[in-house]
């Protein structure tokens, strides 16, 4: 009876773990952050790596649990949140404080084991994502704008982990992944735009599915797009993009603003998922354009 027990408890709290922490999307943070080492170090060490890649999981997943806790009423009123362990019951307020803290506590620690600067930036990103980002949410549409912040420092924080220096490097990594947000977060309050309603979030910048966000959408997805293309200049430091990468980043930078433009013309739910798709699948592919083009044409 206990191995059986056991057996049933444990798998269910790994979900709830997975859930709570937002497992996809740490992952895909943490992966962020590792592109951003790999661009940065010199000398690729497999200890700082592993370093990175768990302090990086326990900040982003310490927000998300954060986060959860802060919006436990909130996400009971939203069919794709009731489910959320906090909201639903399965973890209790207490208990996921509790895992919040751990998980700051050993984050940062970590961090800071690879350098100072690598564990500052970590703070500054959980304190303004559960300080500000998540409180504001169902205040203002400006919300957007300030979690753009804690969003775009994973890119750039592997670049500070790496050298332990924020330069020009790292604030170019940081703008691409800051713009990039912006169309990516609308295209997702558009197409559960009904969802958010019922927790009275709105997150399009005028609260409207209309033509002028649809704009902005487009607009920011043009400047990510330039962004990503400003090292073939050769005026961002050490961070360099040869031609054939920048060609590349170009036709993948098409690519999304081909979508941003049906987006613009269409304004439906579908396309607007199927741009948020489209930027996710646009910013992992630019990352590994980047190292790629470090490691074999540089």
């Amino acid at each position: 009876m206990a191995v059986t027990q056991s057996q049933t408890i444990s798998p269910s709290l790994i979900k709830d773990f997975a859930e709570v922490t937002k497992m996809r999307l740490s992952i895909s943070v943490v992966i962020s952050s590792i592109a951003g080492y790999l661009l940065g170090a010199d000398t690729i060490s497999f200890t700082v790596l592993v370093l990175l890649a768990i302090g990086g999981y326990c900040m982003v997943g310490a927000s998300n649990v954060f986060n959860q806790v802060i919006e436990k009423d909130i996400d009971g009123l939203m069919h794709r949140t009731k489910n959320r362990p906090v909201a639903s019951g399965r973890l209790s307020v207490r208990t996921a404080t509790i895992l919040g803290a751990l998980l700051t506590l050993i984050g940062l620690s970590i961090l800071y084991s690879i350098n100072p600067k690598t564990a500052m930036f970590g703070a500054i990103s959980i304190f303004l994502y559960v300080s500000l980002y998540t409180p504001l949410k169902t205040r203002t549409p400006l919300s957007v704008f300030v979690g753009a912040f804690p969003g775009a420092i994973p890119f750039m924080l592997g670049w500070v982990a790496a050298t332990n220096n924020f330069g020009i490097e790292a604030g170019t990594l940081f703008m691409i992944q800051f713009f990039w947000q912006f169309p990516h977060f609308w295209a997702i309050g558009w197409f559960l735009y009904d969802d958010y309603a019922r927790a009275n979030i709105y997150m399009l910048p005028n609260g409207k599915r209309d033509k002028a966000t649809a704009l902005q959408m487009l607009l920011y997805t043009l400047w990510t797009v330039l962004c990503s293309l400003i090292p073939v200049s050769g005026y961002t430091g050490d961070l360099k993009l040869t031609v054939v990468g920048g060609v590349l980043v170009g036709l993948a930078g098409l690519w999304n603003l081909y979508y941003a433009f049906k987006m613009y013309k269409t304004r439906t739910e579908a396309m607007a998922r199927k741009l948020m798709l489209i930027s996710v699948s646009y910013i992992t592919l630019i990352q590994l354009i980047y190292v790629l083009d470090k490691l074999i044409l540089q």
